[in-house]
Formats: structure tokens, C-alpha cells, sequence
């Protein structure tokens, strides 16, 4: 696992952003499609503004773009401004050329008893358009894996633990308006992707950075110890426990 260090979170995303735009650009000369994994939170924030300005002042074309988000709230619909829809669109897919058609996110609406099978078409869509060639993640839980998560884990609904519901409920107002479930990519899908950037920003990140960095496996992004090409991107705080 690779460790990159930046004095700070925006110099971190823009050096993830050039990355992104590299490959995208790289494929588009090559007439084909790249397939981004996208997360959602407040770690990507600063990474977001970078790839719409590239998209605005460096004509950074999203036409060949398929992405896929790693998770969703149950019971809330895509206007929901809590939703990772809304929050998408409103960080990204608003400002930028990606084709609507390409962009995909777990519903939050699919019935229960669909459920099931709306978590393996996901599943199988990304196998259909060749598996992830990135994905971006950011800090402690990866998606919704919460803690017992492991990586034979595939998209799926989950139960939210409290403190997750806990961390959620101040956006929310109160932790009554919190859904308990939610729909998520599962650590294996995450693994499978050809390479994987995780951000984390903060020296009140920086345990869990240490854990999943050098601990055993506690928590989801330990796993990525396994993984024959992933990085992590840190501004000072959240590498301060390395």
C-alpha cells in the first residue's frame, strides 16, 4: 500500500484529480469508456470543485465516464438534499458533461422485496462494463461496511450501527429522521476495483488512517492491505499517527 502525504486536503485532491483526468483523457484517445468508483461525505469535498474546474478551464471532457457510488440511504428519495443523489449532483454531475445514462447509484426507493435484486443488477453492471478501473474512497467505513464487514461482502443492504446514525444526525435534525438501512457496495466489490485511492484529511482521522494502514484488520479499509494497488492520499493531521 502506498502512502502519499500532502501539506494540505486541497493539495491532495488536486493531485488525485490530475490522476483521474490523466486516465480519463488516456482512454478517450483510445475510444474507450473508464469507470469510476465515486464516494460521498465531506472527505471528497475538496476533490469534487478540482475535477469541475479541469472540466471548465481545461476542457477535461466526462463523456466517456461511467460511474458507479458506493452506496445509499433507504427511504430517501433522489430530491432528499441528505441523499447521495442530490449530493452528487449537486457537487459534480451538475457541472460537468458526464451523459446521464452513465451515471449510477444505488435507489433508496426500490421496494424491499426488490431489494435483493436490485443489489445484484448493480453488481452485475459493473461486471458488464468491465469492473472499476478507480475507485475513490475516503476515510474509516468504505460505503456502509460497518464494522464485521468482510471481504467476501458484495452490494447489499445493511443495518446502520448508532454510530453511524449518531455521526448522521446533526444533517439530519435528530437522529429519528436517520434511516437504519442503507444500500451499499460490499468490501469485495470494493477490492475488485483495479486500483483504489482512498483520502482522509485531519489528525482526528488519524487513528483509524493507522489502523487500516498499519493495524490487522479492524476495520473495512484494512482490507486494503490486500489490495495489489492501492494508495492512500493524507494531508499532515491524518498521517500523523504513521
Amino acid at each position: 500500500m502506498k502512502v502519499e502525504t500532502f501539506e494540505t486536503p486541497q493539495d491532495a485532491a488536486k493531485a488525485l484529480a490530475g490522476e483521474v483526468a490523466e486516465l480519463i483523457r488516456t482512454r478517450a484517445a483510445e475510444g474507450k469508456n473508464v469507470v469510476l468508483g465515486l464516494a460521498t461525505g465531506a472527505t471528497p469535498l475538496p476533490f469534487y470543485p478540482e475535477l469541475v474546474r479541469m472540466h471548465k478551464e481545461e476542457v477535461l471532457s466526462f463523456a466517456n465516464v461511467i460511474s458507479f457510488n458506493l452506496d445509499e440511504y433507504s427511504g430517501l428519495d433522489r430530491d432528499h438534499p441528505e441523499s447521495y443523489w442530490y449530493f452528487m449532483h449537486t457537487n459534480l454531475f451538475n457541472h460537468i458533461d458526464i451523459k446521464p445514462e452513465n451515471i449510477n447509484l444505488p435507489s433508496g426507493t426500490v421496494k424491499d422485496d426488490e431489494i435483493a435484486a436490485h443489489c445484484a443488477a448493480y453488481e452485475q453492471k459493473i461486471k458488464d462494463c468491465g469492473g472499476i478501473d478507480l475507485q475513490i474512497l475516503g476515510t474509516g467505513h468504505i460505503g456502509f461496511n460497518e464494522p464485521g464487514s468482510d471481504d467476501t461482502t458484495i452490494t447489499r443492504q445493511v443495518h446502520l450501527d448508532e454510530l453511524t446514525r449518531s455521526d448522521a444526525a446533526p444533517a439530519f435534525g435528530g437522529i429519528e429522521n436517520v434511516p437504519t438501512t442503507a444500500i451499499t457496495m460490499g468490501v469485495a466489490t470494493i477490492m475488485g476495483a483495479r486500483e483504489v485511492a482512498l483520502m482522509a484529511w485531519g489528525e482526528k482521522k488519524a487513528s483509524i488512517v493507522k489502523k487500516a494502514v498499519q493495524g490487522p484488520v479492524e476495520v473495512a479499509a484494512s482490507y486494503l492491505q490486500k489490495h495489489p494497488n492501492a494508495k492512500f492520499l493524507l494531508d499532515k493531521g491524518a498521517a500523523s499517527q504513521l
